[in-house]
C-alpha cells in the first residue's frame, strides 16, 4: 500500500508576521519554518500504523522553492519513506492542488492524506481540490483514522455528535485535531537516514491563475487594558454594554 502525504512548509507559530512591498508580499527574512501540525499528526498516525504492522510506503509531498527541502527533510526525519517536491512557488489553493493530483497520477498511490488546513491561510481547500481533480472520494477534519484490509475506518466530530466513515480506496483524507495522540519526535536515527533519502524534484504544471492577492492587512492593534476595582461591578457591567457592547 502506498501513500502520498502533503506536507506543509508554514512559518512556525512563534514567529512574528510581516509583510512586504506596499504589503503586497510576505517577508520571509527571519522566519522559522516548521512542518504544518495536522501535516504533522497525520505522518505520526501512518508511522504509527506501519510501525504496527501495516505494509505501507509512505511518501510525503511539497510545492515549493528548494527551501522548503528542509521541511521534508524533517518529514524523512520522522520516518517517510521517500519525497517528492514540485519546484514552484504555491499560487493558491488550486495551484498546489492540481500540482498535487499529478503526482497522485504518476504512481500507485492508493490515498492521498493533508492536514485539515494550513496554519498560515487557513484556507482548508486543498483536500477537496485534489479529490476533484482526481475524481474520487474526499473525507476533510477527520479526528481518528485505521485500515483494515481493503477499508479505511474514520471518524470525525460533527454538530452534536460523531460520525464514523468508511472508505475503499483511493481517496483523500485531511487530518485534523485527534488524528494522533501526539506528534512523533525524529530520533537521531531518523535524523541521520533523512539524509540519504531520495527527495525527487518535478517541475510543475501549468494552469491559470485563479486568484491574485491584492494586500495583507495586519489585525487593529489591541486597545489598552482596563483595569476595574474587584467590587466596582456597576463600572465593569457598564464598560461591559457600552464600549466593549459585548452584553
Amino acid at each position: 500500500m502506498k501513500a502520498l502525504v502533503c506536507i506543509g512548509h508554514v512559518p512556525d507559530t512563534t514567529s512574528k508576521i510581516k509583510f512586504v512591498n506596499n504589503n503586497t508580499e510576505f517577508d520571509t527574512s527571519d522566519i522559522q519554518y516548521i512542518v504544518g501540525p495536522y501535516e504533522e499528526l497525520g505522518l505520526t498516525r501512518l508511522l504509527d500504523l506501519k510501525t504496527a504492522g501495516l505494509d505501507l510506503h509512505i511518501t510525503v509531498a511539497n510545492v515549493g522553492v528548494q527551501e522548503t527541502e528542509a521541511t521534508l527533510r524533517k518529514a524523512l526525519a520522522m520516518g517517510a519513506d521517500d519525497a517528492v517536491r514540485v519546484n514552484a512557488a504555491p499560487k493558491d489553493a488550486l495551484f498546489v492542488s492540481k500540482q498535487i493530483a499529478n503526482i497522485f497520477k504518476q504512481a500507485d498511490y492508493d490515498f492521498v492524506l493533508t492536514g485539515k488546513e494550513s496554519i498560515d491561510y487557513n484556507s482548508g481547500e486543498v483536500d477537496g481540490m485534489i479529490a476533484e481533480f482526481l475524481g474520487i472520494t474526499s473525507v476533510s477534519g477527520v479526528s481518528k483514522f485505521d485500515i483494515a484490509g481493503n477499508t479505511a475506518q474514520m471518524e470525525r466530530e460533527i454538530d452534536g455528535g460523531k460520525e464514523i466513515i468508511s472508505s475503499g480506496f483511493p481517496f483523500v483524507v485531511s487530518a485534523g485535531k485527534g488524528f494522533a495522540i501526539e506528534p512523533r519526535i525524529p530520533n537521531m536515527r531518523g535524523i541521520m537516514s533523512a539524509r540519504t533519502k531520495k527527495i525527487t524534484i518535478v517541475e510543475p504544471e501549468n494552469i491559470e491563475d485563479a486568484t491574485s492577492t491584492v494586500k495583507f492587512h495586519t489585525p487593529p492593534p489591541r486597545p489598552a487594558c482596563k483595569k476595574i476595582a474587584p467590587d466596582n461591578v456597576e463600572e465593569l457591567v457598564r464598560l461591559l454594554h457600552e464600549e466593549a457592547k459585548v452584553i
